[in-house]
């Protein structure tokens, strides 16, 4: 008799097939429209990485033996330790040799921010939790650059290429990793409510009391902080060793026990008596941190968009290569229409994505009209992307079947990880209603988003339609916070077609219109109208 456990109609393992993650076509594209093609065998030397088996079970184990904090030594002393998985610095250390932290700031190559970007988006593809003090490093940088002496004595260091994890003074390391301390338990988004107090000292220094509810991987070697000073809400950063070698006063309470984002350290903390340098002026905390949030969010889209590519290639996978009811999964109409749903969602989200960093590079090379799409694209793209993540988690999962569900598959943490990012940075009513904040307090933002699309003009009629319908919404001033949500979808929605349209591959760009923009399309994935050239979309995500 043939053995019982014989294993057939199982799917390869993805992972270790010698496959190349930068083979994503709308990355590349939009990598060379930006200028940083020649950051090109860069991207390939870390998606071929990337799509090793040692780097998935890097993953694995980074989630599967999660931080642990150490309060205290055997003696009592306090030590306020996270100990990681050897994992886990070994995919912080790949992130940083390669730039996707702060080497950006340093790298004055046409697209280097586009590069970085690319980069941040493929290697977060293998394990995601440790992309957060990755974003943190590169976000801290324009905020300290508020204090140009502050900027000087840590900006090296942050964009340094070298990991160099450890307590040590930051001016006794090769390298630095920053975090970020904002919301308190009372307000959580609401950081004009925060309560931490700020005593200037007479060496210029200030002494932070008080109880932050959400502290980014507090292993980091800085942090920048709000905290009010007498002259109102400001800005700080502390670093967890001091000049002098001792300890600042930064206490963890506990570590956050998260429903995803296992691999990565979020605590409570107590500032006791802790020692901060200013950063910009008392009272303008929420203007100079706000320039560390809008980077954030920007890795929150690629985040997104990162996300839905690997359910995407993963469910194709899976389907190219599993039977059922006598064909293969991905040669029967109804799984097309899924997967191909599933691929159309991952490159509208990767081109805005990659288009608002190539704006980050423009705009900070002084193009206005770019800062201005950047600051209004950013809010709604957070908004609706981020939004976009857990559905399409769910559906990449639910191609899988029962196999998807099971842990070793890697869908189910795919799938815990995918709401971190619509709630990161300010939930969906927070990027919705700063969408309106930026039109109100700079109309020229929505000048410049409409200009964006009315590049693509003419090119698809259902595009235009839509465009004209958002037009006509946000010229209707009635009950705006209310419809919030909506206009940052319809906006998210027209700013994808048009780069699709634009850029993007026709069969892609035309499910698109088809669904997205001219009504032809379900409340589900897999709702894709007829007529649309599944081969091609599917095309693009297959990786042989």
């Amino acid at each position: 008799m043939p053995p019982t456990h014989e294993v057939t109609n199982q799917v390869p393992d993805f992972h270790g097939q010698g496959h190349d993650l930068a083979e994503d076509p709308t990355l590349l594209s939009a990598l060379r429209r930006a200028g940083a093609d020649w950051a090109e065998p860069e991207l390939h030397e870390l998606g071929r990485t990337a799509g090793t088996a040692e780097a998935a079970e890097r993953g694995r184990l980074a989630n599967e033996h999660p931080p642990v904090l150490r309060t205290h030594d055997r003696y009592g002393n306090r030590i306020d330790e996270v100990e990681f998985h050897p994992a886990w610095h070994e995919l912080m250390d790949t992130a940083v040799s390669h730039g996707l932290h702060a080497a950006p700031w340093r790298d004055d190559r046409p697209g280097a921010h586009t590069a970085r970007a690319a980069k941040f988006y493929l290697w977060g593809q293998v394990e995601a939790g440790h992309s957060c003090p990755i974003s943190m490093t590169y976000a801290a940088v324009p905020a300290l650059r508020a204090t140009p002496e502050l900027a000087d004595r840590f900006e090296p260091l942050l964009a340094s290429s070298v990991y160099d994890f450890g307590l040590r003074e930051p001016g006794g390391k090769r390298g630095l990793i920053a975090g970020m301390s904002m919301t308190e338990k009372q307000g959580g988004s609401d950081v004009r409510t925060n309560t931490t107090t700020a005593i200037p000292q007479s060496d210029g220094t200030y002494r932070l009391a008080g109880h932050k509810w959400f502290t980014s991987a507090p292993m980091s070697d800085i942090f920048l902080t709000l905290a009010q000073a007498p002259g109102g809400l400001s800005c700080f950063v502390l670093p967890r060793v001091l000049p002098d070698g001792s300890r600042n006063r930064i206490l963890i309470q506990r570590l956050k026990d998260k429903l995803g984002n296992r691999s990565n350290a979020s605590a409570e903390i107590e500032y006791d008596g802790a020692v901060g340098w200013l950063v910009g002026e008392e009272g303008r905390g929420v203007p100079t941190i706000i320039e560390m949030v809008n980077m954030t969010r920007l890795d929150c889209t690629l985040g997104a968009a990162s996300g839905m590519r690997t359910g995407a290639v993963l469910a194709l996978h899976h389907a190219t290569h599993r039977r059922a009811f006598g064909a293969a999964l991905d040669a029967q109409p109804l799984m097309r229409n899924v997967l191909a749903d599933l691929v159309v969602e991952s490159e509208a989200a990767t081109a805005v994505a990659m288009r608002l960093a190539a704006a980050t590079d423009r705009a900070l090379a002084g193009d206005e009209q770019e800062a201005l799409v950047r600051r209004l694209g950013l809010a709604v793209a957070k908004y609706w992307v981020c939004k976009r993540g857990p559905a399409h988690a769910a559906e990449a999962l639910e191609c899988l079947g029962g196999n998807g569900y099971v842990e070793e598959s890697g869908m189910p943490r795919l799938y815990r990880e995918a709401p971190l990012v619509s709630i990161w940075e300010g939930s969906g009513n927070v990027a919705a209603l700063d969408a309106l904040r930026a039109m109100a307090r700079r109309p020229a933002s929505l000048e410049a988003f409409l200009g964006e699309l009315d590049e693509a003009a003419g090119a698809d009629r259902r595009l235009d339609a839509a465009v004209a319908s958002l037009r006509k919404e946000l010229g209707d001033l009635t009950d705006l916070e209310y419809r919030a949500r909506r206009l940052a979808e319809a906006m998210a929605l027209t700013f994808q077609g048009s780069l699709l349209v634009r850029h993007g591959d026709p069969a892609v760009a035309e499910a698109f219109c088809a669904s997205r923009l001219g009504g032809d399309h379900g409340g589900a994935y897999g709702t894709l109208p007829t007529g649309v050239d599944t081969e091609a979309i599917l095309a693009r995500a297959r990786h042989a």
